[in-house]
């Protein structure tokens, strides 16, 4: 097959960057595959990407970001979505553009906004398929709305996590569309797995405050007095670095807790360390997660929707405990800091059990997928809704509807009403 990717910008850094060149690098041992980005502000990008795999850019912000276009608001891609001011009437000229060309058997959107560019402009000819690397829920109720509109018109919607692809099944209401979970891919390690010997806890991520590093290094503080040998390590940059110094300063932790910056590609740091943390409130998928355990680290991690107990296995390849609870969090480091065996074993069963997601395992996933939806396109229209649950699905999926509706109108005239007091 011909495969094209659409991305916001495949020059950053981030979890659907990542994926998605795991993903399409693993498919072009097969495949003719192509990431095309929205956007461009850079030479190259921040990732390795295979060579197998072309790049191509449709706004280069170094030379276009002046254009008078760019100065105008997007029209196609979603106002309620999060990166709509990233977007423009320029870009929905190239994107639409581009999609009207296509000479591609399918054609994958990243994001919601780009899943509606591929929804509304690409052709028929072409398979389209939106992934959700967030959560539906995770949306806002008039973003909701515009995707129950526009995402009719896909043939698929992968999820990063099964309870997601069940809400979208129950929530959405959008007959002929096949929705599956399709986790993230992480590519086989090319160094020896950590043995579990060093002293040293891992965390990596965006430093934001949904992330919860600060509950991460509290917990630490009691790891610290009971072993004052061990380590925490946390790699990243964002918004959150200067509190969390404070933290580290006020806690009197610098010689235990160290901010190391960003680190690209991660697999050589996770095999320094012997185990993995992650503190988050909210994490889609939790790709260090699994970053992590495919360097045989057993991992320590609230149980915050949606990923994270899809990803570990509590007491057999690493622990689950409550969000925001940071003794709960202290309480699971220090059992497998002061047990070796244990940790030792959970390692070994990280290992073993994140198999699962490596590139192999995914890659035939996705092509089944993509092979069933040309199937059943070619056999002319279906629903993946049994007749029997055809009605009470579609009521459920109204009343979803409604409600988001209602809520986004509550959220308009509250802006209306702010904005004419200002």
């Amino acid at each position: 097959m011909k495969i094209s990717f659409l991305i916001h910008n495949a020059y950053g850094i981030g979890g659907t960057i990542t994926t998605t060149f795991n993903l399409a690098g693993a498919l072009a041992e097969r495949h003719d595959v192509e990431i095309v980005s929205a956007l461009r502000h850079r030479e190259h990008p921040n990732l390795v990407l295979d060579p197998r795999v072309r790049l191509r850019a449709l706004v280069d912000l170094r030379k276009e970001a002046d254009h008078p276009l760019h100065q105008r608001p997007a029209k196609v891609f979603p106002s309620a979505e999060y990166r709509h001011r990233q977007y423009s009437e320029l870009t929905d000229q190239r994107i639409g553009e581009c999609l009207e060309a296509l000479d591609t058997d399918v054609v994958i959107g990243t994001r919601p906004g780009l899943n509606v560019h591929i929804a509304r402009q690409a052709p028929q000819r072409v398979l389209r398929v939106g992934q959700e690397h967030l959560t539906l829920d995770n949306h806002p109720p008039a973003l909701r709305t515009a995707l129950r509109r526009a995402y009719r018109r896909l043939d698929v919607i992968t999820t990063v996590t099964e309870a997601d692809a069940a809400a979208y099944r129950r929530k959405m209401w959008l007959p002929g569309v096949h929705v599956e979970a399709l986790p993230n891919s992480v590519p086989d390690p090319a160094l020896p797995p950590a043995d579990g010997t060093a002293k040293i806890v891992i965390a990596a991520g965006r430093l934001v405050p949904v992330k919860r590093y600060d509950l991460l290094i509290e917990a630490f503080a009691q790891v610290a007095a009971a072993f004052p040998d061990w380590r925490l390590r946390i790699y990243g940059k964002g918004e959150e670095e200067p509190r969390l110094r404070g933290l580290i300063e006020r806690l009197r932790l610098w010689n235990n807790v160290f901010l190391m910056g960003a680190a690209t590609p991660m697999e050589a740091e996770w095999a320094k360390g012997s185990i993995g943390a992650a503190a988050s409130n909210f994490e889609p998928f939790g790709m260090t997660i699994v970053e992590a355990m495919r360097c045989g680290l057993p991992v320590v991690s609230t149980d915050c929707p949606y990923g994270p107990g899809e990803i570990i296995q509590d007491g057999a390849d690493g622990r689950l405990v409550p969000v925001g609870d940071a003794g709960a969090l202290a309480s699971a480091l220090l059992e497998l800091v002061g047990d070796d065996e244990r940790r030792h074993r959970m390692g070994r069963t990280a290992l073993e059990n994140a198999r699962r997601f490596a590139p192999g395992p995914v890659v035939a996933q996705a092509e089944r997928l993509l092979e069933e939806a040309r199937t059943a396109r070619s056999a002319g229209p279906r629903t993946t809704t049994p007749p029997e649950h055809r009605t009470s699905s579609a009521l459920i999926g109204r009343g979803h509807a409604a409600r988001d509706a209602a809520h986004a109108a509550a959220a308009g005239a509250l802006r209306a009403i702010r904005k004419g007091r200002r």
